[in-house]
């Protein structure tokens, strides 16, 4: 699933080629989503204006006028494509890079004047909310946790946050209405980073880890945008390169490595939390 870092370079992507354009007609092929397409969705968005294109946590925000907003989450395969003359070609605007575009998980088009915008989602785990007030929308994000590269992710939120749980600090960083953003892959890299066990009970967190959490939480992931994402399958940005964060991976799918921490001889183990696959070093994990 793309995480925070990803949906950064889609949402990029996105507004570079859609802000200031006008949708002048929309087609809904599939409804059926993760939660179900507004019946109002096209007679809503056509003729409308796109002023901004956001991103928090793992949602992507387009802001239309008239105070109208599009939510939207990718899911497992979400992806968009950018058509051209009705030419497929480096149109991938999304994490996941497919040299075909099957017609039958093409669910939601948007046209504009000199090109039209495809997404396309096998699995339909992504969804579009629509949104049709300001008031709407704050609620909408009122029920996310703070991401760690909001002004608002502060020592004092993580405490709030973290510390009256009894919950592993894994399944506390997966948790997106505690703190949103973070994914699988960049929970792993988060942890080595600040050396905690992810097996470590929330509520057993000293004062030095939570500030070690905080740091890292930050720095790798604004890292891995730097990086262009995590290129785990075949991602390419629009410009066709590759995100190469998965080169900085220390833990994440590499059980049985050896420990990165050059000091230590243990090998990196893997164990399942939350249905997830966890990847840890015992002796620099505490």
């Amino acid at each position: 699933m793309p995480e925070l870092p990803e949906v950064e370079i889609v949402k990029k992507s996105l507004k570079k080629n859609v802000k200031d354009k006008k949708i002048l007609d929309v087609i809904v092929t599939n409804r059926n989503l993760r939660f179900k397409v507004d019946k109002d969705f096209e007679k809503i968005l056509k003729n409308r204006k796109i002023q901004n294109v956001n991103r928090y946590a793992k949602n992507i925000i387009v802001e239309l006028n008239g105070n109208i907003y599009v939510i939207i989450h990718l899911g497992m395969t979400g992806t968009f494509h950018l058509i051209r003359n009705n030419i497929l070609k480096n149109t991938n605007l999304s994490f996941y890079q497919s040299k075909d575009l099957p017609i039958k998980h093409n669910h939601i088009v948007l046209i504009f004047k000199k090109f039209n915008v495809i997404y396309n989602d096998p699995r339909r785990f992504g969804f579009f909310k629509l949104l049709k007030d300001k008031e709407s929308f704050k609620l909408y994000l009122k029920n996310i946790g703070y991401e760690p590269l909001d002004k608002n992710f502060n020592l004092k939120y993580l405490k709030k946050s973290i510390l009256f749980r009894k919950k592993c600090i894994k399944s506390i960083l997966l948790d997106q209405k505690i703190i949103s953003g973070i994914g699988n892959i960049y929970a792993n890299e988060i942890l080595f980073h600040s050396g905690l066990n992810p097996r470590k009970k929330g509520l057993k967190l000293k004062d030095f880890e939570l500030k070690y959490l905080y740091k890292y939480s930050k720095l790798v992931l604004k890292k891995a945008i730097l990086k262009g994402g995590s290129s785990i399958r075949d991602f390419r940005n629009t410009e066709g390169a590759k995100g190469s964060f998965q080169d900085n991976f220390k833990v994440y799918d590499k059980d049985n490595h050896n420990c990165p921490n050059k000091k230590c001889n243990y090998k990196i183990k893997k164990i399942n939390i939350s249905n997830r696959s966890t990847f840890y070093c015992e002796n620099c994990q505490k």
